[in-house]
């Protein structure tokens, strides 16, 4: 067990005062102190010595949950310095709301190991997530005091996506609540009349594919990348067909499963997510193969066996015909890569109700939900 530091007024943020607490971790030889307002403790530390001020920080290695960090120093002094300070905050986002509670910045206290050092941490970290980070040296002292040096340059960063095996993770929980598999026949997509008005009459005929939204875990490595067009092929248990209710819009383009999805395409694993309900949303992406999506999910998504998987599947029968089937507990989202003609399907106006309060346009994801969280930031 590491001791825990007396901190003072000395080592408080370059940016803000620390709280009197830090709490004692078992990681990477860290110690974590997260500090919140304006309170500061005035007791135990030294006074300022010569110390090295860390120069030309640099972070390397980022993931969604850790980074490398290293720094040059003067040789003066240096042989004196037991640990160093290491003061992490979000960076501020200007057009925040002020009356949201503020996020709490994170005070790490480590040992003085060789550089460059590894932060790793998903109860501080999240991905996707701008960062600003600023270091101290500091000198143990017989009383337990701290010497310290000035606070460094402050550097910004920023996390990474979810990697493939934090995907896969996720992919993993996905398939222990994905149920029974259901044939279904057709994929289809709802949205307002002047959508598809404006596609046959603009586009050629085609619904053309757009950047995906925000919805679903803030570690995805499609959001506000992946270019791709929504479709669904979710049906109701007691009909077999698709439900005649929406979020989308009360017009329905419907067209065969076989020309959206079939050995010509590849499928993979992008999401899994809930939001504040018992209802789970995974999202799953189709695209031709060799097409420029292909190669996108290629390098960041798990691929899928088309014929072999717990979400979404197409095989051949005994006469050679494609069969399809989806599974019955989640609610799938698919997103296929390339521009779709209207002509390959029909456009149709449903019976039901537009629920507009199951949409999931840059829908967030609960954090604290235990079936499709994993132990990485949210």
């Amino acid at each position: 067990m590491m001791e825990v530091p007396r901190v003072g007024h000395s080592v408080s943020s370059p940016t803000s005062p620390c709280e009197d607490m830090i709490k004692n971790l078992s990681l990477d030889a860290i110690q974590l102190c997260e500090r919140e307002g304006n309170k500061s403790l005035d007791s135990g530390i030294a006074e300022m010595e010569e110390l090295p001020v860390p120069q030309n920080i640099k972070i390397s290695n980022i993931t969604c949950d850790s980074f490398k960090i290293c720094w040059d120093m003067d040789s003066r002094s240096k042989e004196r310095i037991t640990h160093y300070f290491i003061d992490l905050n979000k960076k501020e986002n200007k057009n925040a709301n002020k009356f949201k509670h503020k996020d709490v910045p994170t005070k790490l206290v480590a040992k003085a190991v060789p550089l460059p050092m590894t932060v790793r941490g998903h109860w501080f970290l999240s991905p996707r997530t701008e960062y600003t980070v600023a270091v101290q040296t500091a000198s143990k002292q017989g009383d337990g005091d701290y010497a310290v040096s000035e606070w460094s340059e402050i550097i910004e960063f920023c996390t990474a996506d979810y990697s493939t095996v934090h995907l896969t993770q996720l992919l993993e929980k996905a398939e222990v609540i994905a149920g029974r598999m259901l044939r279904f026949s057709v994929f289809y997509r709802n949205q307002h009349k002047e959508y598809f008005d404006h596609a046959r009459e603009a586009q050629n005929n085609k619904m053309l594919p757009s950047v995906k939204d925000n919805s679903g875990s803030h570690g995805s490595p499609i959001s506000g990348k992946l270019e791709g067009i929504f479709f669904s092929c979710n049906t109701e248990f007691n009909t077999g067909k698709p439900p005649q209710d929406s979020p989308y819009g009360r017009y329905r383009f419907q067209l065969p499963a076989e020309e959206l999805f079939s050995p010509k395409t590849n499928l993979y694993f992008a999401d899994f997510y809930c939001m504040y309900t018992a209802y789970h949303y995974v999202i799953l992406v189709i695209a031709p193969k060799g097409s420029s999506g292909d190669e996108f999910c290629k390098q960041r998504l798990p691929a899928l066996d088309l014929a072999n998987n717990r979400f979404l599947t197409c095989s051949q029968d005994e006469d050679g015909q494609l069969v399809f089937h989806h599974a019955q507990d989640l609610i799938l989202e698919v997103i296929y890569t390339d521009p779709m003609d209207l002509s390959l399907g029909t456009v149709a106006e449903i019976s039901g109700h537009q629920l507009m309060s199951l949409s999931t346009v840059n829908a967030k994801k609960d954090p604290s939900c235990k079936t499709c969280n994993i132990s990485v930031g949210r």
